[in-house]
């Protein structure tokens, strides 16, 4: 039990890994110096390392920026300790502390610093130009130096990639997905419903579909492939990615899966949804419950869905049928159709923006002008955002006078519009 409770605190320390990294510069010093003295000093001529003066102002150099990078290092971490703690959940930082990545990024800068001082002590100088240089510590020492600045850029890209909401979530969720199958070890039996599933190696969020790789990979093969999740859309870990149509002959499982990216989050790659999700999460932010209202950033917000609903409401979208050659279907998706756009662009800002004038005559007007390009098969859609957008207005808390104001079309929100009536 005591080895079991030290294990547990060197695990969720920050310091273990540094000192370890220490000892081996404090080592590697030694080693460099004792190869120099056993060459006399002279394996590495001066021309390259210089004399004892630029050693020592080399080495002093090295030391010092040593020491700022690694106070540097320490202070990101904990400002992103704190930004986790009040962004996400206090109960985070033991996860954030143990991240090997931060701990190998200041060991190597203190294990340089370490390396730099032994070092300095072996370089003498007799006040004429002349001493003992142990060239191969020095010339080390610079490649310790490089090798850091790479870290610390290295560093600086996992540390704003780490603090993305996903990675965040994922850093919980991969520890404890490694926990339950230390755990509860056996995972039992799926239940077979008599299909033939393609199921996912690992979990994630759909990125990219390679649509001609499996296209090609199911007319060899003889099937049509049926892609169950849509792109965008979390996949656990075993779910069925696909289901098989027909009776496949030689269909390899492995490439199948290769051709579908499971990443953290979803991208901006392939993904035009997930714009419109952004935007709408931008506009919904800002018209939260809280002091910092700001119906100003949801308009601007509107203004680029409007556009987007705009150029998309002429074209034909896809039915999610992917054709070989011959033009037989071989691939079949869930696919956002023009309904569904309407509705992720305009639901969530049409209910918590509907006692906002500035927001509700901003939407009237986006929806007014893109009626006004979509064909006919496309308007239900968008008259019932106006007919939704009305009621609740209607039964808001609002006087009847500001109801009025708040169901004239503007595409400024409160602007020119506001003083000469309905802008058409």
């Amino acid at each position: 039990m005591r080895l079991s409770k030290l294990w547990l605190a060197v695990r969720n320390s920050l310091w273990v890994v540094p000192v370890l990294f220490v000892l081996g510069g404090v080592v590697l010093a030694l080693a460099t110096v004792a190869i120099d003295r056993r060459f006399d000093y002279s394996l590495i001529p001066a021309s390259v390392v210089g004399g004892p003066e630029a050693s020592i102002t080399i080495l002093s150099t090295v030391a010092a920026s040593m020491v700022s990078m690694a106070a540097l290092v320490l202070t990101i971490t904990m400002v992103v300790v704190q930004l986790a703690m009040g962004q996400f959940s206090p109960r985070i930082v033991q996860r954030l502390l143990r991240d090997k990545p931060s701990q190998s990024a200041i060991g190597l800068f203190v294990a340089t610093f370490a390396f730099a001082i032994v070092t300095l002590n072996e370089v003498t100088s007799n006040g004429d130009g002349t001493g003992n240089v142990p060239g191969t510590a020095v010339l080390t020492a610079f490649v310790l130096v490089i090798v850091s600045i790479a870290v610390l850029i290295i560093y600086v890209h996992h540390i704003g990639q780490a603090l993305r909401v996903s990675s965040l979530i994922e850093l919980v969720g991969k520890q404890t997905r490694k926990l339950l199958d230390e755990v509860y070890p056996d995972k039992g039996d799926l239940p077979d419903d008599g299909r033939v599933l393609i199921r996912a190696p690992k979990s994630g969020v759909i990125t990219v579909i390679g649509y001609e790789h499996l296209v090609r990979e199911a007319a060899r093969a003889g099937c049509v492939l049926e892609l169950l999740p849509a792109l965008g859309e979390f996949v656990p870990a075993g779910a069925p990615l696909f289901e098989v149509h027909g009776d496949p002959v030689g269909l390899d499982e492995g490439k199948v899966n290769e051709a579908v990216v499971l990443g953290l989050e979803r991208t901006l790659d392939k993904d035009v949804a997930y714009g419109l999700r952004l935007l709408v999460d931008i506009a919904q932010r800002s018209l939260s419950d809280s002091p910092l209202q700001d119906p100003t950033t949801a308009v601007q917000a509107i203004d680029r869905l409007h556009d987007c609903l705009r150029q998309l409401a002429t074209r034909p979208l896809s039915d999610g049928l992917h054709r070989d050659a011959s033009g037989e279907v071989r691939l079949r998706e869930p696919a956002m159709d023009w309904d569904a756009y309407v509705h992720l662009a305009f639901d969530e800002i049409r209910i918590a923006g509907a006692t906002s004038p500035q927001v509700s005559r901003r939407l009237i007007a986006a929806v007014q002008d893109i009626s006004s390009v979509a064909p006919s098969d496309r308007l239900p859609a968008l008259e019932r955002q106006l007919a939704l957008l009305t009621e609740a207005v209607q039964e808001s808390s609002l006087r009847p006078g500001d109801i009025d104001t708040s169901l004239a079309p503007d595409r400024q929100g409160l602007g020119v519009a506001a003083g000469h009536g309905e802008r058409r």
